[in-house]
């Protein structure tokens, strides 16, 4: 019975027990208040390991035949080192996996930890969910950015949002300074830059109601959906492809499949597929989860591990 606890950091932490790649219990959140979304970003990178010790202590609960503990956070993790994290910059150069495996082992829990990307724990924590642990999948999270999951491992940097999916010098929204980038286009920080006058909701909304100007962008932002798509295809070969995120509600699929179609027409990589899904601390806990019980298992760490 495999016994692992997963913990995803993002807004606030979110931790729980997952045995059998199922969550048993319930999960433990920090802040537990809501409203009170800034209050790691105020904190320094010590205090945010100190608070994800306690937590994982807390689900612990005086287990002492744990397997692992996987830790899903966004950013570019190099052998369990924050390379960058941009909604956490404080944790940029960070020995985020030792220093926390240091810590729990201070508080009675020696077991490996497993630091991966989140959106890599979320495609791992999908493929549990949907009793596809044998296949490849991928994930796009659509939300304050973009991130870019797979699933199973492959050494990679795999920064799929900073995908370049225009040539438009004019396309210079993402976050990171970059041209022409996924996430400068489809990102909901980017798209609040792009219409200064508008919030994205809105932006949809008039696209849905015949505005020129916002028609015109729906189609760009659903083109750049399809391109990253479509050039992850030509990459990394076809197959299930899942959209998920607070913004997956501007996704019409129709018009997405029909940019894909067009882009991809070599007849071996037709075989893909898009599927929208529900974004849940659940199932990135899972995630998180899997993932470090698949590296203490020896499978190696999870992807980003490399570049």
């Amino acid at each position: 019975m495999a016994k692992s606890i997963g913990v995803t950091l993002s807004e606030r932490v979110v931790a729980g027990l997952v045995v059998d790649h199922k969550l048993s219990g319930g999960l433990k959140t920090f802040p537990d208040a809501h409203d009170d979304e800034y209050a790691l970003v105020e904190m320094p990178a010590d205090a945010i390991i100190h608070t994800l010790c306690q937590q994982i202590v807390a689900v612990a609960d005086g287990a002492t035949d744990l397997m692992s503990v996987g830790v899903g956070l966004p950013g570019l993790i190099k052998n369990g080192v924050v390379e960058e994290a941009p909604n956490l910059p404080q944790l940029k150069g960070a020995r985020f996996q030792e220093v926390l495996a240091a810590k729990l082992k201070e508080n009675g829990l020696d077991v490996p930890v497993n630091l991966i990307n989140d959106a890599d724990g979320f495609a791992a924590g999908i493929a549990a969910a949907h009793g596809r642990l044998d296949s490849i999948l991928r994930v796009w999270t659509l939300g304050v950015g973009i991130g870019y999951g797979r699933y199973p491992f492959m050494p990679g940097v795999w920064e799929g949002g900073h995908m370049v999916v225009s040539l438009d010098d004019k396309e210079n929204y993402c976050g990171c300074g970059g041209r022409g980038h996924m996430e400068g286009i489809m990102g909901h920080r980017a798209m609040r830059l792009r219409f200064l006058d508008m919030e994205p909701e809105e932006v949809f909304e008039a696209a849905a109601k015949g505005d020129a100007r916002c028609l015109e962008f729906k189609r760009l932002w659903h083109k750049a959906l399809a391109a990253g798509t479509a050039s992850s295809i030509h990459l990394d070969g076809p197959g299930k492809f899942f959209l998920a995120g607070f913004n997956v509600r501007f996704v019409d699929l129709s018009m997405l499949k029909d940019y894909v179609q067009k882009m991809v027409k070599m007849s071996p990589l037709q075989s893909y597929s898009l599927e929208v899904v529900q974004d849940d601390a659940e199932t990135r806990v899972v995630g998180a989860a899997v993932s470090a019980e698949q590296a203490a298992g020896g499978s190696g760490s999870h992807r980003k591990a490399s570049a």
